[in-house]
């Protein structure tokens, strides 16, 4: 049994429904979110990396675990947080705060420092750094985009994130962890682009960590499934239909443009589709490959203070890369492992032929490891932006610990399919007015 994922479908089934289309949603498998589902019980996560021994005595019972094949942490003040309070689909989910982001630098790993106090208190930089450091901070957190008076000479549009760094004479260890750690890039490219959607990433992690503290991340307990399961029940309040175990044998097209599927014999029309690359191969390319490896760990991870929870970022710089590795750890604080176990998953955007040897210094932070599963997935991305024919693909989860990226993708999706951008308010309005009623 296996439960279903916050793929951006999931998500875009319940938006349209609240904004009143008619929606049917369809899906081969007999669980939603095809490959990005979460396991339980334990047994079904050896069988399906191939190992038939199983797992031992020792990991405990099966069905006290939920393995999300893909995790990922939610910004506390994200885009995917606002969805879920926006949608109201908060009301069926608990979430717990993760406990701490830490960034590595020369083989060891430290806090991440993203509030004054922490920076003055952080071991990363050395003292005349951390001056200039807590400068850079209260010059984001003041920062209007509306309001020149903040601009302090440098304009949003025009200026590169690398001149906003030299202003405040930034060494290169502070903008690999300002770059990767708050910002969240996962390569270098931002550099060379306009500072302002950096300063917006810098300030969305302050503020999300000004809401709780320990970090700016959530999760929720039992897993990841436990979202879309949301998602789906407000997409059934709205009239959408749910269809699982349904093959799609046929995409039916006419002059170019999608008018149905078809599924063991019946058409379903429609004026619009939405699918995952998977459902579409000869619309999508493929544009790389994501290793993930998830390990079962018998302690928290060394130098975290013992945290339950925490994600951990090595920036591409520090191990020679073009692209980060992430760790992203959670354990039976979140009820889904057996008592006294952590799942810690690393993942990287593959960059040689030997995928496993470039996760190795995430694995040597997770050191000692009870069992490894080594998942390698391709990336795809649609080629056709669905104006003509109407069909609108989501890419693949890429390898980053939180939906962001996924988030940006769904208002991308969004805005194509229904001609206008995402708007949380209005969003907001039509909840009011359906919950508004049955509340009196």
């Amino acid at each position: 049994y296996e439960a279903i994922f916050p793929s951006p479908e999931c998500i875009l089934s319940g938006i349209m429904s609240v904004n009143g289309k008619k929606v049917l949603h369809m899906d081969r498998n007999p669980y939603y979110g095809g490959e990005s589902s979460s396991i339980t019980p334990l047994e079904e996560l050896y069988k399906r990396f191939q190992l038939l021994e199983g797992p031992p005595e020792s990991m405990g019972r099966g069905r006290d675990w939920n393995v999300d094949l893909i995790p990922k942490f939610l910004m506390a003040n994200g885009q995917l947080v606002k969805m879920l309070l926006y949608t109201e689909v908060t009301r069926y989910l608990d979430f717990k705060v993760v406990e701490g982001s830490f960034v590595y630098k020369g083989g060891k790993i430290y806090k991440v420092p993203s509030t004054e106090t922490e920076a003055l208190a952080s071991n990363l930089m050395g003292m005349f750094e951390k001056r200039r450091f807590r400068k850079f901070l209260v010059f984001v957190a003041n920062f209007d985009e509306n309001d020149p008076k903040t601009f302090e000479g440098v304009d949003p549009q025009t200026t590169s994130m690398r001149d906003v760094y030299r202003k405040f004479d930034l060494g290169q260890d502070v903008i690999d962890f300002t770059g990767h750690a708050l910002a969240l890039y996962r390569t270098d490219d931002y550099l060379d682009q306009p500072c302002l959607e950096t300063i917006n990433r810098i300030k969305l992690y302050s503020e999300s960590l000004a809401r709780y503290g320990k970090s700016p991340y959530l999760y929720p307990l039992y897993g990841l499934g436990e979202l879309p399961q949301g998602f789906a029940r407000l997409s059934a309040i709205y009239g959408g239909t749910y269809m699982l175990n349904k093959p799609v044998d046929d995409i039916i097209m006419e002059n170019g443009k999608v008018v149905g599927v078809k599924s063991e014999g019946e058409v379903a029309r429609c004026k619009q589709l939405i699918c995952d690359p998977s459902y579409i191969p000869d619309r999508v390319r493929k544009a790389g490959q994501v290793i993930r490896i998830i390990c079962i760990l018998s302690h928290p991870i060394k130098n975290t203070n013992d945290a339950n929870s925490c994600q951990i970022i090595i920036p591409q710089n520090q191990v020679n890369r073009k692209s980060d590795i992430y760790v992203c750890m959670i354990s039976y604080a979140h009820n889904v492992a057996a008592q006294g176990k952590y799942i810690a998953i690393a993942s990287t955007t593959v960059e040689t032929a030997e995928p496993e040897k470039e996760v190795e210094p995430a694995l040597e932070l997770l050191e000692p490891i009870d069992q490894k599963f080594v998942a390698i997935s391709d990336l795809y991305e649609p080629i056709d932006d669905g104006s003509e024919s109407q069909v609108f693909c989501s890419c693949s989860y890429d390898a980053t610990t939180h939906f962001e990226t996924t988030c940006n993708d769904i208002k991308d999706i969004y805005k194509r399919m229904a001609g206008s951008a995402f708007d949380f308010e209005n969003m907001k309005r039509k909840q009011n007015d359906v919950f508004g009623e049955a509340d009196q």
